[in-house]
């Protein structure tokens, strides 16, 4: 499960990064939340996440909000990442982009909708960083699968080379006994 790290504050999501971080920077861990017996989870999981997230930032408990999780790239390959939230990190597009001289009026109020949008965001840069993480997870129990697969398979190929060696000795032993009484008669 993905964990925020809020300057020096730690908030985990999940028994498996909490019992790894509690180890070295439990007295930073301000809180831990736990999905066990969810099957799935949701955007309103992340949702409660954010709004306690916005709720500390509200009160000024921390000035920087990073995401760690693990990206989904491939069945074999997840990378960690490491993703600021809070403030949003602003993408540099061209340092000479022009600004616009056209005047826009927003209905609501820009506030308005920003107080709107930005939780939303949150939640869902947080559900984002869920369901990389989930497909990571899965990505590792199909390789874990199939490698268990194939070692069982090679297992049983190598029995059966045993098996049927001991069952080869046997005959020629039962052949060798016959054909020695045989000559002795």
């Amino acid at each position: 499960m993905p964990f925020l790290h809020l300057c020096s504050k730690i908030f985990t999501v999940g028994s498996k990064g909490n019992d790894q971080l509690k180890r070295a920077y439990g007295s930073y861990i301000i809180e831990n939340l736990n999905f066990k017996g969810f099957k799935k989870i949701t955007y309103k999981e992340a949702e409660e996440i954010g709004n306690k997230i916005i709720k500390l930032f509200k009160e000024e408990k921390f000035d920087v909000c990073k995401i760690f999780y693990n990206k989904f790239k491939n069945v074999i390959t997840q990378i960690p990442q490491s993703q600021q939230i809070i403030p949003i990190e602003s993408i540099e597009k061209n340092k000479e982009e022009k600004k616009s001289e056209n005047f826009y009026e927003f209905e609501p109020e820009e506030n308005e909708i920003l107080d709107n949008l930005l939780p939303r965001n949150i939640s869902t840069q947080i559900f984002k960083a869920f369901l990389e993480n989930a497909a990571s997870e899965q990505g590792s129990r199909m390789t874990a699968m199939d490698n268990a697969t194939r070692n069982a398979g090679d297992l049983v190929d190598k029995l059966t080379i045993t098996y049927n060696r001991s069952r080869q000795a046997a005959i020629t032993k039962e052949l060798i006994e016959i054909i020695s009484g045989a000559e002795s008669l």
